[in-house]
């Protein structure tokens, strides 16, 4: 008994830490804007902790109106991509809401292993963290599937060719 002293007067310790996400913010500075770029990044930075990143690094850009392609402008993708390697960065959250076309182009300059959000995906998941009775839940949830359906790309390009016939029928991806 004696050997279970301490943890009777003091509780189980664990030696496990959460290891928390590396963030790099991502904000675009448009005229006519409604909030200063300062604060909605200071925002996006609290925002972040409460999901469990920490910030290691915030980039900017001027620009009289969103890149189609990617949100930002080639050049500073690229620069993100740099940033994403240097700071070994989990994450880069944008302030404003991708495409899911600018999402993909986007995940395609910066390393695979790198996630690209955007502000609504950061909220989904804070609220998903906190969600706590079963309504809540399913809600979130539902929320979660109408924003990221359109982001699936997990089309086979194969089974396209193929029409339909064995193999191609069924419940369709899982993901």
């Amino acid at each position: 008994m004696e050997q279970f002293a301490s943890v009777l007067t003091k509780g189980a310790q664990t030696t496990f830490e959460e290891q928390r996400e590396r963030a790099i913010l991502v904000g675009v500075d448009r005229p006519n804007q409604k909030w200063s770029l300062d604060s909605s990044l200071a925002e996006l930075e609290r925002l972040a902790d409460t999901a469990g990143a920490d910030t290691v690094a915030k980039t900017t850009q001027k620009l009289e109106s969103p890149n189609p392609r990617t949100f930002v402008g080639t050049g500073k993708a690229e620069e993100i991509a740099q940033l994403a390697r240097s700071y070994a960065a989990d994450l880069v959250i944008f302030d404003d809401e991708l495409t899911p076309s600018q999402q993909s182009n986007l995940e395609k300059t910066v390393d695979k292993s790198v996630k690209i959000i955007d502000r609504t995906a950061l909220i989904l998941d804070i609220f998903a963290q906190r969600a706590k009775t079963r309504e809540g839940k399913l809600q979130v949830e539902l929320a979660q599937y109408q924003y990221y359906l359109p982001r699936l790309t997990v089309w086979n390009e194969e089974m396209g060719r193929l029409g339909g016939g064995i193999g191609t029928r069924g419940p369709g991806e899982t993901q």
